[in-house]
C-alpha cells in the first residue's frame, strides 16, 4: 500500500482508490474517527443516542445536511471518499460494502464522526504496551455483547467491544494510558473473562481478525465505535451508512489535543 506523509496527503491516497486497507498505525499521532450517516430526520435522535453511550460513541465532528465536510476534522476532509470502506444498511440491514458514497450521498444526510480506539494506540506504544494487531498487520478484534445501550428513540441494540490481549501489568498500564483519552473510549469497560458480556468465542471476533492470546495474557476490552452499527440495525433505520470495520477517517486533529490529562 502506498504512504503517505500527513493525514491530508492520506486522505487523498483514499479517495484516489489507492489506500483500501484498515487503517490502524497510519498517520501516528493523529485521530481516526468512526463514521455514522444517516437522514437528517434521524440526526437529533441519534444525537441523544450518542450522548447517552459516551464510552461507545463520543461524537468528535458533525456534518451539516447534505455537506459532506467537517471543517472542525479537516478543511479538505469529504465523508463521501475520504474513508477506506463503508457499510450501506437499509431497513436496518447492512447489504453492501462499498469504497466511496459518490453515487449513494443525498442532500438529507448527515455525518457524524466518533472517536476511535485506533487513536490511543499511539499512547499505548510510547507506554511500552504492544498492540497485538499492529504487530501482526491485522484489524483489531471486535465483538457483539450482550450489555444493552442506552436507548434514545427508536436508537438502542448492545455494545460492541475492541479487543487487544495483554500481561496483567500492560493492562494496569493500559487503564492509567487510555483513561486520559475519553473522546476516543478511555479506559477500557472489561477485562478477563469474554462470557461476562455476552461472548461466546473469543477466537471468532464478529468483525475484525481474531488475535493470538498468548500464555500469561487476558482480553481487554474497549467500547467500540462499531456500536452504531448495532444501535442502526435496532432503529431499523430506512438508509444509513457507517464506516468499514476498522477502516477509518484519519483527521487532522491531534491525539494530544484530545488528552485530559
Amino acid at each position: 500500500m502506498a504512504q503517505a506523509s500527513s493525514p491530508s496527503a492520506f486522505r487523498q491516497l483514499v479517495r484516489a482508490g489507492r489506500f483500501t486497507a484498515q487503517t490502524a498505525g497510519q498517520c501516528p499521532g493523529f485521530t481516526q474517527g468512526n463514521l455514522a450517516i444517516m437522514p437528517s430526520a434521524y440526526a437529533d435522535e441519534f444525537l441523544r443516542f450518542a450522548r447517552r453511550n459516551p464510552k461507545s460513541c463520543p461524537v468528535i465532528g458533525m456534518s451539516e445536511p447534505g455537506d459532506p465536510s467537517v471543517p472542525e476534522l479537516g478543511q479538505d476532509i469529504d465523508l463521501r471518499t475520504d474513508i477506506p470502506g463503508y457499510c450501506v444498511f437499509r431497513d436496518g440491514r447492512m447489504v453492501e460494502e462499498v469504497p466511496h458514497l459518490r453515487e449513494l450521498w443525498r442532500e438529507d444526510l448527515v455525518g457524524f464522526v466518533i472517536g476511535c480506539s485506533l487513536s490511543f494506540e499511539e499512547a499505548l506504544l510510547e507506554g511500552g504496551v504492544p498492540v497485538r494487531h499492529i504487530e501482526q498487520g491485522t484489524t483489531v478484534p471486535m465483538y457483539d455483547t450482550d450489555r444493552p445501550n442506552g436507548a434514545a428513540g427508536r436508537f438502542g441494540g448492545n455494545g460492541v467491544v475492541s479487543m487487544r490481549p495483554m500481561s496483567a501489568a500492560q493492562a494496569i498500564r493500559a487503564i492509567q494510558i487510555t483513561s486520559r483519552f475519553p473522546a476516543t473510549h478511555g479506559a477500557p469497560v472489561h477485562f478477563g473473562d469474554p462470557a461476562e458480556i455476552g461472548i461466546a468465542d473469543i477466537d471468532r471476533p464478529d468483525y475484525g481478525e481474531r488475535a493470538e492470546i498468548r500464555p500469561g495474557e487476558i482480553p481487554v476490552f474497549w467500547a467500540c465505535g462499531v456500536t452504531p452499527q448495532q444501535a442502526i440495525r435496532s432503529a431499523g433505520l430506512p438508509f444509513a451508512i457507517t464506516h468499514k470495520p476498522g477502516h477509518m477517517l484519519v483527521t487532522d486533529v491531534r491525539n494530544s489535543h484530545l488528552a485530559v490529562l
